[in-house]
Parts: structure tokens; sequence; C-alpha cells
């Protein structure tokens, strides 16, 4: 048999097992799908049920708990108390059944229907819809405060509107948090890592850290050289951002960063500028992602219209919501202070 009828037969194969595969895939979307339906028609048929005996919540909590009594025992752990509540929530919250999305299983929608803020809810859920989240990854973006983190820095129109597609991200703050987390690194709350160990960690878990860091991330280089006449130095971790349309420089420092490093950092992205962007690329961005900072510090050691150098605090473990409420509240107050001093020196 000639090589060009093994070639036929073996790209033959592949199409079979590429379509065998679809259609494994597609059939686990349709039974998702069709369960998403079932607990959206219970959840409706409930509400029915409720409005049409006695509007009171011991009547719901009745109905509910019966209901149960007679579904657990023929059809399973699916049809206990706590689902037929998220089957009514479920109903309540995507009250049109046309709006219940054909890429989302039970358990993003469970994840979803507990938000109670509305505009949170749809980042989640347009976000989860473009970059294809998993269950897994919409928890741990819900749990790290991907949104409120983004708050930090951004109004919320902006970022509904970058999340919706009506608008690409024009500013780095648009997409790099502030801070970072990266509790899925496993890391003990040790006072001090090692620059390198935590880098060769950070590398051992890219596809976590490329999720953390936001859209439009892929990955470059690491330990990029660089040799200034007999001067060398390496940046930890480069990544390129097809959004931003432009080369992104991680240094890690695993302590409180000096003037020093914003210095440092500032000459890699003169060095990229002047040497590796392409004419119609945007300007290079620098992230110092640190175990400490102090903003003033920051503020003053960079030229007062800086809008590529970010300075990033990480933390090992993932936020509570009242430590995320609380740095906004102190983020928002000194937005607030500062555009006082402005209208004051105007």
């Amino acid at each position: 048999m000639s090589n060009d009828k093994l070639q036929i037969r073996t790209e033959f194969i592949s199409d079979i097992r590429g379509i065998i595969e679809t259609a494994k895939i597609n059939a686990v979307r349709s039974v998702d799908f069709q369960r998403v339906i079932m607990y959206w028609r219970m959840g409706e048929r409930i509400v029915v049920e409720e409005q049409q005996g006695k509007a009171r919540a011991e009547y719901g909590s009745y109905l509910l708990q019966n209901l149960a009594k007679q579904l657990e025992p023929e059809y399973g752990s699916g049809f206990s108390y706590r689902q037929l509540a998220f089957c009514r929530q479920f109903y309540y919250t995507f009250p049109i059944v046309n709006a219940v999305r054909s890429q989302f299983n039970w358990y993003q929608y469970r994840l979803l229907i507990q938000i109670n803020d509305r505009d949170k809810r749809e980042y989640y859920e347009q976000e989860a819809l473009h970059n294809a989240w998993t269950g897994r990854q919409l928890e741990r973006q819900i749990n790290s405060g991907l949104y409120e983190r983004l708050l930090l820095s951004n109004d919320k129109e902006s970022v509904l509107a970058v999340a919706r597609r009506e608008r690409i991200p024009e500013r780095p703050s648009e997409i790099i948090k502030d801070p970072m987390v990266l509790e899925f690194l496993g890391l003990e709350r040790k006072t001090a890592y090692y620059e390198k160990d935590l880098e060769g960690i950070i590398i051992d878990n890219l596809q976590y850290f490329l999720l953390e860091l936001g859209n439009g991330f892929s990955f470059v280089a690491r330990q990029r050289r660089l040799l200034l006449e007999d001067d060398e130095f390496s940046i930890d971790l480069v990544f390129y951002n097809r959004l931003l349309r432009c080369f992104v420089l991680c240094d890690i420092k695993t302590r409180k960063i000096t003037h020093k490093d914003t210095g440092q950092l500032q000459m890699y992205v003169n060095y990229y500028d002047r040497e590796e962007k392409l004419p119609d690329e945007n300007p290079t961005i620098g992230i110092l992602l640190c175990a400490d900072k102090n903003n003033t510090l920051v503020k003053y050691s960079l030229p007062e219209d800086n809008k590529t150098i970010l300075a990033s605090k990480y933390q090992l473990y993932l936020p509570t919501e009242n430590q995320l409420l609380n740095e906004l509240k102190r983020e928002l107050k000194n937005f607030d202070e500062h555009k006082k001093h402005a209208d004051d020196t105007d």
C-alpha cells in the first residue's frame, strides 16, 4: 500500500474519531441542558402551586418538604428539599425559559442564582459564557471576588461593558487585578518565599495563573534574558495580551517593593517598547507582583502620567467578602479625597 493511501486512511480514522468525540460531547451537553430545563419547569410549577395556596413563607416550606418526601425516595438526592428550593429560586431569578443558556449546566446555574446582586450575577454569567468556564472555574472566580476586585480600580459600567463585549479594554486596570489571588498554588502562609520558587510554582500552575490574570493572556517566556552591554538581567515572566495588544512583563517580589523595583521594571518595559514591540502594537505593560507595597511610594516613584507600570499585591488565600468590601470602601474613600483635593486646587 502506498504512503498516500496510508495517509488518507489515517486522516479518515482521525475524522471518524472526531465525529464520535463531538457526538459524545454534544450528548453530554444535551443531557445537562435537559436537566436544567427540567429544574426550571419544576421551579415554575412549584411557584404556581404556591401562589394558588397561601402566600406565606411557611406554606412554601411545607410544600417543598412534602414534595421532597414524595420524590426523593423514588428519584434520589437530586430532588431533595434543598434542590427543590434551588428550583424555585432558579425560576424566580430566570423567569423566561428562552433566556436559559444551553452552555450552562445545573451546577453553574446553582452558583449564579445564589448571587443576589443583579449586576454581579450578570458579570459572572457573561464571563462564564464568553470564556467557557467550567463549573469549578466559575466557583473559583466567584469565591476569589473577581468582580469586587475589578471594581477596586474600575467603575461598574465599564466592568459590565467589557463583560458584555460592548467594548474592548483600553486600560491595564480593566483586566489586571489588585490584589491577585494565588490560592491555587497551595502554599502555606509563610512570612517569605524565594522568588525563584514562587515563579516555578506559578509555571507549574500556569493554566490557573492565566485564569487569574484574566482575558486575552497567553504565555510567552520565562526568565527572558536581557544583555545590556556587560550587564545581564532576567524578566521573570513574559505574557502577551491580545485584547490590549501588548506585551505584559511580570516581575515577582516576595517582599515589600521599593522604588528600585519600580525603576528596574520601567527599564524592562522601555526595552520591550524599543526592541520588541511592533509599530502597530500598544505600549508594553509591567506588573510588579509583590508580597506587599506602599501605594504612595509606587505613585511617586513613577511618572505622573504613568499608565503602564502596575503594582499588584498577591495573597495566597481566598479573601472573605468583608475583606473585599472593606478594601472597596477604602479605595472609594481615597478616590473621593483625591477628587476633592483636585477640585480645591482648581
